[in-house]
């Protein structure tokens, strides 16, 4: 759990105050005209949780209120479980401004308090089995927000897993099926599209070395080389190129644990050092049944994608302006 190790927020790229600039911008890209109504008298608002759960987000509400001249003064700390209705923050400044950010944070907060709960929970689940491997999440995140949503992850006590394509080299179905088909074609002398059809499983698992070793001729010594797989011959083909990561893609439970531990089985006291990822359909309700000791990391887009938010108001205080 990185948040054991530091503040989490020294982990955030300066281009997220950015996006907070960007955000603001939407919400309020001409008049203000309930801005106008309450003038810049300096005033209280109160930052409410509404619901249970997990608190994340700290630095983006930060930010959001410190480009409108506020200051936020936190009473809990990020990471925390709070039960409603829990006063978590004081926002002071200008009346006009606490409001002109008031929905901007709110709906990252509440996005980003949703995601480190639902994470929080199933890691949870997870430690009660005994398992002590991983848990991630995916690229399946919002355009624009994902710096939020992976925030969210860290907090909630996970793995966010790759940030984005220049993170890793993640060589999925099709990727090697392209390559795959590439191959075939140019050994038909071109025949376009038509090699596709003549593709058979060998022929992909043939690909999969040609496709490790452009992966690692392009990204160098320091770039982790990720293949998908369907089965056990595809997964031997990676790990004998010399793959870093291989993901078991939609297998059963069953299949799962018998795949993890013939390979690690197989290629113990080899010069071959792999993880085993699982993912592929993995939710709070059935990912405990892939949890077994020769998995690694179990991945889901379950923590970030979808996931209800956790529900906050901002209420300024009656009587608290003055000029």
């Amino acid at each position: 759990m990185a948040a054991a190790y530091g503040d989490l927020r020294h982990l955030l790229p300066g281009n997220y105050k950015r996006l907070i600039t960007a955000w603001l911008e939407e919400d309020c890209p001409s008049f203000d005209y309930g801005g106008f109504v309450v003038g810049e008298t300096q005033g209280e608002a109160r930052l409410l949780g509404k619901a249970r759960g997990v608190v994340a987000g700290v630095p983006f509400v930060d930010e959001v209120f410190s480009q409108l001249g506020c200051k936020v003064t936190w009473h809990i700390r990020e990471g925390e479980s709070i039960d409603p209705i829990k006063h978590c923050a004081t926002v002071t400044g200008p009346i006009r401004q606490i409001l002109l950010g008031e929905r901007v944070a709110l709906n990252i907060l509440a996005r980003c308090s949703g995601i480190a709960t639902k994470t929080s929970s199933l890691v949870t689940a997870l430690r009660a089995t005994g398992w002590s491997g991983t848990l991630a999440g995916t690229r399946k995140t919002t355009p624009g927000f994902r710096i939020v949503e992976k925030y969210g992850i860290l907090v909630g006590g996970a793995d966010p897993h790759r940030h984005d394509l220049s993170s890793m080299a993640m060589l999925k179905d099709n990727h090697v099926w392209a390559c795959a088909n590439k191959h075939t074609t140019t050994g038909a002398g071109g025949a376009g599209g038509a090699g596709a059809s003549t593709l058979t499983q060998q022929t992909i698992a043939a690909a999969i070395p040609q496709a490790v070793h452009a992966a690692k001729a392009a990204g160098g010594f320091s770039t982790k080389v990720e293949v998908e797989v369907r089965n056990l011959e595809e997964a031997t083909a990676a790990i004998a190129a010399g793959a870093d990561v291989i993901m078991l893609d939609n297998f059963t439970p069953e299949g799962v644990r018998d795949a993890a531990r013939r390979l690690k089985h197989d290629w113990a006291g080899q010069d071959r050092s792999f993880l085993i990822e699982v993912s592929g359909g993995l939710t709070e309700a059935n990912a405990a049944a892939y949890a077994c000791p020769d998995v690694d990391i179990l991945s889901t887009s379950s923590i970030h994608q979808g996931t209800p938010i956790i529900d906050f108001s901002l209420k300024v205080l009656y009587g608290s302006s003055s000029k």
